[in-house]
């Protein structure tokens, strides 16, 4: 890309990081010290500004790029993350949200230790939302580098290295310093820029076929190559039967996984009351979804308009689809409009990994210090409130590194495949000890502990086993072969694991379940009566 892009974009770029870190200081200066205020912002935020937090930590560059890319190059089957994604809201808002903001305090173990032998079920809970954070996080880590090189010309390896460094020391200030109160401004200024480049990028595809939605599909499918085959089922899922549960199970993580992402269910807490939680579940629905159905739109326009091949040219996984279309859009290479247009669609991509970094190592963090810290040090009467939070600073600056480290790692392996596993570990590993919490009368500490371990064991035991890590050009080890595991994502086995792993945990244990715990937990799920 030419100079003139690489300019303007950094500029853009550097003026987000310059408002955002405004943000951060500003905050710190009026923190109290509190572990509410450090994990929850002292749950001052009304639904709708927690509407657009959610959905500024929920719409990853993964979504802004990969799934548009995805659509330009495969039609119709592209489709899947975008409906998924979506449809995953419907059980966040009807099974989790209200009754998670009722139950718990900051994490997602807090739901399930409400009732059952708190250290072990804080533990297994805690290690299973630090692993989830960490495959989301490298994904993120991985999509800076990568961008460098795909949106601001800087192809040599050391480009992508400070890119990975630089975000990674961005989101340890962001969260070390301003907590949740500072991540969420930053996530609700990204959700308005993500939402505002996205509309002004499909009203520009829409004027282009002059509003024909038709005219713009039937143009897609004749340049795709593929016919109207591009705009039907089984372009990329329609071959054998492994393709086929395939999709299947990358389906069941995707809509099953978001009501198990630690760091969704964390911004639950930001809220006053269960009410606002919900009320915060419809504004996200409303943005989240209006961005979905915009990728549609916009993977659809770039096949149109700048054709599969030539996506497929620059980038062979299709992530520069969008920032393709925006230089077309624009008026062309080497035009003022494209230039600009260009510049913004980098600087919103990555303002969007910022925001979504900042989330998932703020909700890691807490894990560690509010679940496995809390749980292994010895409880002394008297300790201060904010010891916790210190070790919570402490272990997002560990994080950092370690991400920044994974990161580096991984600059040149697909790491794609990290998100749609980061969902299905948590459908197997986080949503069964939720849902049996929640709802189930008998559940036991035994059928807690086992139902965490039993999903997120064998999820990342099939990945390590699954053609992605070996056994295929496009592995991450692709010159050995040890892969026994047929399907790419896990989901379709380990989610019924983690269920049925629950189930038997539960239905063996000597201990009986505690009834009185579970009347106290299920009035305070549904009414609110006693909740923080």
């Amino acid at each position: 890309m030419s100079g003139e892009h690489q300019t303007l974009a950094l500029i853009l770029f550097s003026a987000f990081v310059a408002v955002t870190l405004a943000i951060t200081t500003w905050v710190s200066r009026h923190r109290h010290g509190s572990a509410e205020e450090f994990y929850a912002g002292g749950r001052l935020f009304s639904p709708m500004e927690n509407g657009f937090a959610i959905a500024g930590d929920y719409m990853s560059a993964a979504s802004f790029l990969g799934i548009s890319g995805l659509i330009a190059l495969f039609g119709y089957d592209g489709m899947l993350y975008s409906v998924g994604f979506l449809v995953a809201w419907l059980v966040v808002l009807l099974l989790v949200a209200e009754l998670v903001r009722n139950c718990g305090r900051f994490t997602l173990a807090d739901v399930v230790a409400a009732r059952m032998a708190e250290r072990p079920v804080r533990i297994a809970a805690g290690a299973s939302s630090v692993t989830v954070s960490l495959l989301y996080l490298v994904a993120q880590m991985v999509g800076a580098g990568s961008l460098v090189a795909l949106l601001l010309g800087g192809t040599g390896a050391a480009a992508r290295n400070w890119a990975v460094i630089g975000v990674g020391a961005l989101m340890v200030i962001y969260v070390s310093l301003g907590g949740m109160r500072a991540t969420t401004w930053i996530q609700i200024v990204k959700a308005v820029l993500l939402m505002a480049g996205s509309v002004t990028l499909t009203v520009l595809v829409l004027v282009r076929f002059h509003g024909d939605f038709g005219l713009m599909l039937s143009t897609a499918a004749e340049r795709s190559g593929h016919g109207t085959d591009f705009l039907a089922p089984g372009l990329r899922y329609g071959g054998d039967w492994t393709a086929r549960f395939d999709f299947i199970s990358l389906g069941l993580a995707l809509v099953l996984g978001t009501a198990g992402l630690p760091h969704i269910l964390s911004r639950f807490y930001t809220v006053p009351t269960a009410a606002a939680a919900r009320r915060s579940v419809v504004w996200s629905i409303g943005l989240i979804g209006g961005f979905y159905l915009m990728t549609i739109v916009l993977g659809f326009g770039a096949a149109a308009i700048i054709g599969p091949q030539a996506v497929r040219a620059s980038n062979a996984a299709g992530n520069t689809a969008v920032p393709l279309l925006a230089l077309d859009l624009g008026g062309g290479a080497g035009s003022t409009g494209g230039t600009v247009l260009f510049a913004v669609v980098a600087a919103i991509a990555f303002a969007t990994i910022l925001a979504v970094v900042a989330g998932i190592t703020l909700a890691s963090s807490a894990s560690v210090a509010h679940d496995l810290y809390a749980s292994l040090r010895s409880r002394r009467a008297g300790a201060k409130p904010y010891s916790e939070v210190a070790v919570a600073r402490a272990a997002a600056a560990g994080i950092g590194v370690a991400a920044i480290g994974l990161g580096l790692l991984a600059r040149d392996l697909n790491v794609a495949f990290l998100v749609g596993v980061a969902f299905a570990v948590a459908a197997s590993a986080n949503l069964p000890v939720l849902l049996y919490s929640l709802f189930w009368r008998k559940f036991t500490t035994r059928g807690a502990v086992w139902s965490v371990y039993g999903g997120l064991v064998p999820a990342v035991l099939l990945v390590l086993l699954s053609p992605v890590v070996s056994g295929s050009p496009e592995a991450l080890f692709p010159g050995v072969d040890f892969h026994v595991f047929p399907l790419q994502n896990p989901g379709l086995v380990s989610i019924p694991l983690g269920f049925l792993a629950g189930w038997i945990g539960t239905v063996t244990s000597p201990e009986a379940p505690d009834a009185a715990k579970h009347a106290e937990t299920e009035v305070r799920a549904l009414t609110g009566a006693g909740a923080v």
